[in-house]
């Protein structure tokens, strides 16, 4: 039985129901990023304090990349651990600026210093360019952990969305490569599979922020043409997953990637990794970026947090 949305998220919706805004399919790649940036401004926390934010550009496969290291308030003394953070947008849209609350929350709450990636977006550079960019950057990290000042044997990854696929991938790089060593993966409604035709795709293809046609539009600008869709690297639900790092997987009830996340997740548990599932039955996809307007995603950041203080201690 389907849970009704939650009273803020409902109100959140009515609204843009009452107010559209131009379809992503519809319009320009760089007019989409403009539109997710005003609508993360619109619905994120502003002015979070953090310690310190520090913006480098790093070597990559193809050029620099740029991040942003996140360092909490509470920083006591000493290397910290590291969560490397790979932000949402369908590989398309998104950026530092879109995710700069949610990782500032995370550095402060998981008391860790927060590396988020600004991995190079489709369609100007398509698959694998945003996960050997994300690759690429854990590797740094671990090579470069006492001069950033982190503990290089506590290396966590995460990610939304898009950026869950890529933490997906990434752990499975890292294993197929023999490092970098990743101690958790946080997937928050990853996309696990391109193009997925599941029940929860079709129960919510429209309505709920994230529809299907969008899902479409962001593979399409993604994916070389007659590329392989069950390539792991893309699809990380058809990868080999045994021996990954233990993973907390998080849903939503009304969203289209729902059973593609549960089926990651299970597919792990079944081959031994050690998985914590969680579903937020009355949320929709794309909660945790709305922790201004929506008080159960600030839980919900918590909750992460609490995880990964947890996983880095132990």
């Amino acid at each position: 039985m389907l849970m009704s949305l939650d009273p803020a998220l409902k109100g959140l919706l009515d609204q843009m129901a009452a107010n559209p805004m131009p379809k992503l399919w519809e319009i320009p790649a760089a007019q989409g990023r403009e539109m997710y940036r005003m609508m993360a401004t619109m619905l994120e926390p502003q002015n979070v304090p953090i310690g310190k934010v520090e913006d480098k550009k790093i070597p990559g496969p193809a050029g620099e990349i740029g991040i942003r290291i996140y360092s909490p308030i509470a920083q006591g003394t000493g290397p910290l651990p590291a969560l490397v953070y790979f932000h949402g947008g369908g590989f398309v849209i998104g950026d530092l600026q879109t995710h700069d609350a949610l990782c500032r929350q995370l550095a402060n709450e998981a008391r860790m210093r927060v590396v988020a990636v600004d991995y190079r977006l489709a369609p100007e550079h398509k698959f694998p360019a945003a996960a050997d960019d994300c690759f690429a950057a854990v590797k740094w990290v671990e090579a470069q952990a006492s001069t950033i000042g982190v503990d290089g044997n506590r290396i966590a990854v995460a990610g939304d969305s898009a950026g869950g696929n890529l933490a997906a991938v990434v752990c499975q790089m890292a294993k197929a490569h023999g490092g970098p060593h990743i101690i958790y993966q946080v997937l928050i409604y990853p996309t696990t599979i391109a193009h997925a035709a599941t029940p929860s795709m079709a129960s919510f293809a429209q309505g709920y922020f994230l529809e299907r046609q969008a899902m479409d539009w962001f593979f399409d600008a993604y994916v070389p043409q007659g590329h392989d869709l069950k390539d792991p690297k893309l699809s990380p639900y058809h990868g080999e997953v045994k021996d990954l790092p233990p993973a907390y997987v998080i849903t939503a009830g009304f969203d289209p990637l729902k059973d593609e996340g549960k089926m990651y997740a299970d597919k792990m548990a079944a081959a031994g990794v050690g998985v914590t599932y969680r579903d937020y039955p009355s949320m929709a996809h794309g909660f945790f970026n709305m922790s201004g307007v929506i008080p159960l995603a600030s839980e919900a950041i918590k909750d992460v947090a609490a995880k990964l203080r947890l996983a880095v201690a132990n």
